[in-house]
């Protein structure tokens, strides 16, 4: 069959199953055909010399730093595009999404029959039955023998890493992407903050429990006139990455318990206790009312800046980082603290909190099969993962954006002195913040202020480890779709009586109604899928 017909038949069939779950969409298992492995032989693969000698442009479909925007409207016209493309030899096309549109955009580009040559996003949730069937429908190629021959750099890296290497192939043993690979020190990059001028003026210490929270919120709108005490951006989901949910130990989701076993949080009989806590906080207008429609960033900024709150759950540097920076600009005392992920009882470790894997699908490449030089693909990939590569994804450009004076690495002046832009607008036009390379740990040393140093001890103080199901398990393709058709029903449901739970738009009397309907869609269909998937990535 031409592939592109069994590519647009293949959507037709399942791009309408897409969950709206974290592993809605996950590779299958194909047991006859055992892919090879990157060989473990020295010199197998052919190192590139760069930069390349070549005429041939590359094409690139990715997602665009929203700090990005307010200079340029495409990468290539970046410092770091421009550095890039010098360095390697290899001149690309990118396009680029549209700001909240790039699921429908991913969608309509799979449909179509002229893929670029690269792809960046979330193979493993965002494809229909995840790259197993990406592969199948001859969208992206499997990378084995593209990794072995033309990627020395992250072919090293996997040799070194048996557990990134792990992360990366479906449970037949096929790559399908060039990953993100985050440094150990970048797994937790959220949590809970306040502000910490307002806890000093009201002689209040930062929160550790559920009745230490209430008590601060509480001052905060009655004494510091909060509107909107504790808010945060609402996508599919109030994002408090279950900082006050995993109190009650469970969590929002799908999620692994202390025997190991697969669990859904919602349906939890601890969940309730859960709701009836964040219920009455609401009532007495702790949440913000308006937590619905913080649907993008600048709610939210808008909010931590203006006075109306004082607590969120947010990002290290898209969030407390830019949030002290223009907040000291218009305050002088303006300051934000890390609070450790809420308990119930004083001296508890958190259940579940924010943490990543090495391995990020959401930001990694994959190689379409429409690509007419894939060799030459790998090659401008593979240089991300090499020493000098790295340095430009992570820092940029020395002289202009670092400098390494002593051994140690510093951002120039005119990255942290610009009087217009903040560190992170200005720091997006130099690197990649996310995106297929090596993360280096040196990074975190950049942060502006002390707290966010602070922050990344407090929030790692969990058991989130333990507990936290990894995006890259990959379910059979028969399991994917039963699970995409079940869980989008299912996530629609929840996420519905959640709000209205939570908004005292029904009464916690009827969770056990609630509860028995989850269970009627099927979720234990879904809970049977993911715990086979899990005990086949142990088993790798």
């Amino acid at each position: 069959m031409n592939k592109h017909l069994k590519r647009t038949i293949g959507m037709a069939a399942t791009v309408c199953l897409a969950s709206a779950s974290l592993l809605a969409g996950c590779s299958g298992k194909d047991e006859a055909a055992q892919p090879p492995q990157p060989s473990a032989s020295a010199g197998s693969a052919q190192t590139a010399t760069y930069p390349i000698t070549t005429s041939e442009t590359l094409s690139s479909w990715e997602a665009i730093n929203t700090n990005l925007t307010t200079f340029v409207s495409n990468l290539a016209e970046t410092p770091f595009g421009k550095q890039l493309e010098k360095e390697t030899g290899v001149k690309v096309k990118y396009s680029h999404p549209a700001d909240g549109q790039a699921k429908e955009q991913f969608n309509l580009l799979i449909a179509s029959n002229n893929l670029p040559d690269v792809i960046e996003y979330d193979w493993n949730t965002g494809y229909p039955g995840g790259p197993e069937k990406a592969i199948a429908d001859k969208v992206i190629l499997p990378l084995n023998d593209l990794i072995d021959k033309h990627a020395p750099n992250l072919k090293k890296i996997l040799q070194e890493n048996k557990e990134l290497d792990k992360m990366l192939k479906t449970d037949s043993g096929k790559y399908y992407v060039f990953p993100m690979i985050r440094p150990d020190n970048g797994l937790v990059f959220r949590g809970p903050m306040l502000r910490k001028d307002w806890l000093d003026e009201l002689s209040l210490q930062v929160p550790t429990t559920i009745d230490e929270w209430h008590t601060v919120l509480t001052a905060f709108k009655e004494k510091k006139g909060a509107t909107a005490p504790l808010t945060a951006q609402y996508t599919t989901e109030i994002n408090f990455q279950d900082a006050f949910i995993g109190a009650y130990k469970t969590a929002n989701r799908y999620y692994i318990d202390d025997n190991g076993k697969i669990q859904y949080g919602p349906i939890d009989p601890q969940f309730k206790d859960a709701l009836t806590t964040l219920r009455q906080w609401y009532a007495e207008g702790l949440i913000d009312k308006d937590f619905a429609l913080n649907n993008d960033s600048k709610s939210v900024d808008t909010k931590m800046l203006s006075h109306a709150s004082g607590a969120t759950v947010g990002l290290l540097s898209g969030g407390m980082g830019r949030w002290m920076e223009t907040g000291k600009k218009q305050d002088p005392k303006y300051q934000l603290v890390a609070a450790p992920y809420p308990t119930l009882n004083k001296g508890e470790k958190a259940f579940i909190g924010q943490r990543d894997f090495k391995y990020n699908p959401g930001a990694s490449k994959a190689i379409s099969a429409d690509s007419k030089n894939p060799e030459l693909a790998v090659k401008w990939l593979d240089y991300a993962y090499g020493e000098q590569g790295a340095m430009l994804f992570n820092f940029g450009i020395e002289g202009e954006s670092y400098t390494t004076q002593g051994g140690s690495l510093a951002y120039t002046d005119n990255i942290t002195k610009d009087p217009k832009f903040n560190l992170q607008q200005m720091i997006s036009q130099y690197t990649k913040p996310n995106g297929p390379f090596l993360g280096d740990d040196r990074k975190n040393n950049f942060n502006t202020f002390k707290e966010q140093d602070d922050a990344l001890v407090i929030w790692a103080e969990t058991d989130a480890a333990k507990h936290i199901l990894p995006a890259f398990i990959t379910p059979t393709i028969e399991e994917s779709k039963e699970v995409a058709k079940l869980n989008t029903a299912i996530a629609s449901y929840k996420e519905e009586m959640f709000v209205k739970f939570l908004m005292g738009k029904e009464p916690l009397d009827k969770f056990d109604e609630y509860v028995a309907r989850i269970k009627e869609m099927g979720v234990d269909k879904i809970i049977k899928i993911y715990q086979d998937a899990y005990d086949r990535y142990n088993k790798r």
